[in-house]
């Protein structure tokens, strides 16, 4: 195998809280068959005192990998085969940053109640599906025209 670019190294936490390291710099590791690493270590008392050691031990610069393998290898040496390598977590799906009814309904805000009728009006004919429009925008903009709605109602002094 040919050396590579950068020396990869793989800590993990043990059980009496140490840190255990392993590097590979002749071939990246491999699960299927495991590909042990060039060199190992442990009881550094923190992950940076781990990385130390594992550049000492290299001579070079290591780049972080991730901890499965430095824990995989400690199972190896303990006479056990390597775990089950778990499926990355898919990314979390964030909801989308919240418009507010002004910009929904392209208002400058401080309009009047005059002004959020005609623009929901003229936003209505455009979003709504029975013209086309796409059924969730309609409703953001009903949502939004109901919300500026209440707000200047609820501004708006009392007459007898």
């Amino acid at each position: 195998m040919s050396d590579l670019t950068t020396a990869l190294c793989s800590i993990t936490a043990t059980q009496r809280r140490r840190y255990f390291w392993a590097v590979w710099w002749t071939g990246a590791p491999r699960e299927a068959p495991f590909r042990k690493p060039d060199a190992s270590g442990g009881g550094a008392a923190t992950a940076d005192e781990a990385r130390a050691a594992a550049e000492r031990a290299v001579g070079r610069h290591v780049v972080l990998t991730e901890p499965y393998w430095a824990r995989a290898w400690n199972r190896v040496l303990r006479g056990e085969s390597p775990p089950p390598r778990r499926a990355p977590r898919p990314p979390a799906i964030l909801p989308a940053p919240a418009r507010s009814a002004w910009s929904t309904l392209r208002l400058a805000p401080g309009a009047s109640l005059a002004e959020v009728r005609k623009a929901f009006r003229q936003l209505a004919l455009e979003t709504h599906p029975d013209h086309g429009g796409d059924a969730e925008r309609f409703r953001e903009v009903q949502d939004a025209y109901e919300r500026l709605v209440d707000r200047l109602a609820r501004r708006r002094p009392r007459t007898t």
